[in-house]
């Protein structure tokens, strides 16, 4: 668990409580209890959140365009809703309907204890560990993952290509992440128990973004946690490290859905942009909203639909 500061935390309330009024008039008192009518394409509301990250909100748009064209009425009221401590709540209150995920920080999110690393185990135990009323999707090809990164100069002074060859490391080691980095398995603990390697964690809350490029750059950390599909892995020659021991879960992205929310349609829909999604999309999409060209979120997600036509 981490912590989320008040600002962000007076910022998802301000968001559940609007969806809340949208809920509201659309919705039996219990958001998990069994409708008794379904309801048809486009007569009730699907809320759709996103993390407060770039890539996530590219993927939401892409979910609330693709459900749009299939005839549904969607929200994006919950966009930028934080991290998970934030809108997993209003996920299971009924007040945000469905989520952009990703599959392994999702099941240890939900299982901390979980040892499932390739996409299909990670797959099997998430659809397990998921409280009741909720439902994973089908998952994409894409993945988004976490992922240790040193500057090349640090690999070539070093000898480190890999979180194996940390240990030759003779200088103190700093991550600079998330601050959930410091608890999670895959972050600060994993690194001891899985490579036998001692880091410190500087807490840098923005998902890897330009304050983890720039302290990595600047040499205030040696290793940084940056999303694999971050354009700046390549723009500034970062040098992703392996790792052979499977320390990080496979993170394919698939969408979160509360299950009474999940008709055929729905599924069919979300499944079609599931199996046209891969990791290359993402680097490219992700490119596109970045730099001074920058395109904002919702029109890159309609040039990839119109490129990846989903019929509802």
């Amino acid at each position: 668990m981490f912590t989320i500061n008040k600002s962000k935390v007076a910022f998802a309330a301000a968001i559940l409580t609007g969806v809340t009024l949208v809920a509201a008039g659309c919705s039996s008192g219990d958001p998990l209890a069994p409708e008794t009518d379904a309801p048809a394409a486009g007569g009730e509301t699907i809320v759709i959140g996103s993390q407060a990250y770039y890539s996530n909100e590219i993927i939401a748009e892409i979910y609330a365009q693709a459900l749009e064209d299939g005839g549904f009425e969607v929200s994006r009221d919950a966009f930028n809703a934080g991290q998970r401590d934030a809108y997993i709540p209003a996920l299971e209150a009924g007040e945000i309907t469905l989520f952009p995920e990703y599959s392994g920080n999702l099941l240890q999110f939900y299982d901390k204890n979980s040892t499932a690393s390739s996409s299909e185990d990670v797959y099997a135990a998430l659809n397990d560990a998921l409280p009741k009323g909720f439902e994973v999707l089908d998952q994409a090809k894409a993945q988004d993952a976490d992922a240790y990164n040193v500057t090349k100069e640090f690999s070539d002074k070093y000898g480190v290509t890999s979180l194996e060859d940390l240990k030759k490391v003779t200088v103190p080691l700093t991550v600079g992440a998330n601050p959930e980095f410091g608890t999670r398995p895959y972050g600060i603990p994993g690194l001891k128990s899985a490579y036998g390697v001692t880091a410190t964690l500087k807490p840098i809350s923005d998902s890897g973004g330009p304050l983890t490029v720039a302290a990595l750059k600047n040499g205030d950390v040696q290793l940084a946690d940056i999303y694999t599909t971050t354009p700046a892995i390549k723009d500034n020659g970062f040098v992703v490290l392996k790792d052979p021991k499977n320390l990080i879960a496979a993170q394919n992205i698939l969408p979160l859905i509360n299950t009474k929310k999940a008709s055929d349609k729905v599924k069919s829909v979300l499944d079609k942009v599931s199996a046209e999604l891969t990791t290359d999309d993402l680097i490219t999409m992700n490119s596109e909203n970045q730099g001074d060209s920058k395109t904002q979120p919702d029109a890159v997600a309609k040039k990839w639909l119109q490129e990846h036509p989903i019929k509802g």
